[in-house]
């Protein structure tokens, strides 16, 4: 009998405990500390035993951003300031942001599907470019970004394929809640108690309104 945890929150399935092998689970069968999906989970210690990825140079895949990209990246640093208690700074990258979210345009052919590919995209390429990069750089600061933007990134992926199979009833009679901190997004009728991600209390949480 052996353990599994999960690569969002951390939570550890202790076969030996529940009485029952992880494979045996059902696929709808969900984290029970965040809420993701079963294929989130990893044996314990197969992390650690991974091989890490080689520096990719600074200026590979470098790209022009979008008006849209650059909205998020500045909403993103605002709260980063935010939680550095630099209410200056904040508001400043909260202006920036909400210039380029203005001027970001309808996108075309947004579907779930592309938006579910696009995540995955982050999660197998994307990230692991981003810790090699931190890893050559020694940059700690980086690391922690990249270590919470990749367990956020997951939840959204499991969210995502799990609204595309169950739909609507996914949101019935229940709220979603989103920590203001690092992004995290939980489904359930109150917040966590605490952040499964960053571990911020409840009350960093916001309950998302107008989802009719």
């Amino acid at each position: 009998m052996g353990k599994w945890i999960c690569k969002i929150c951390g939570y550890i399935y202790d076969e030996a405990k529940e009485g029952r092998p992880f494979a045996s689970l059902p696929d709808t069968w969900v984290c029970p500390l965040c809420g993701a999906s079963k294929a989130s989970f990893a044996p314990q210690g197969a992390a650690e035993a991974q091989p890490k990825p080689a520096p990719a140079p600074i200026h590979q895949g470098m790209e022009r951003l979008s008006a849209g990209a650059l909205a998020a990246l500045c909403s993103n640093l605002a709260r980063g300031c935010e939680k550095q208690y630099k209410d200056q700074e904040a508001a400043l990258f909260r202006e920036i942001a909400g210039f380029f979210a203005a001027a970001a345009p309808q996108v075309e052919n947004g579907d779930l599907d592309r938006l579910a590919a696009m995540v995955q995209e982050d999660l197998d390429a994307g990230y692991p470019a981003l810790r090699a990069s931190a890893q050559g750089e020694g940059d700690r600061g980086a690391l922690r970004i990249c270590t919470w933007g990749e367990k956020v990134t997951g939840i959204l992926s499991t969210l995502l394929k799990r609204y595309q199979q169950e739909g609507e009833s996914l949101l019935e009679n229940t709220q979603v809640w989103v920590c203001t901190v690092c992004g995290f997004i939980y489904i359930g009728d109150q917040a966590p108690a605490l952040c499964p991600v960053c571990k911020v209390p409840a009350w960093k949480f916001e309950e998302i309104e107008g989802r009719g």
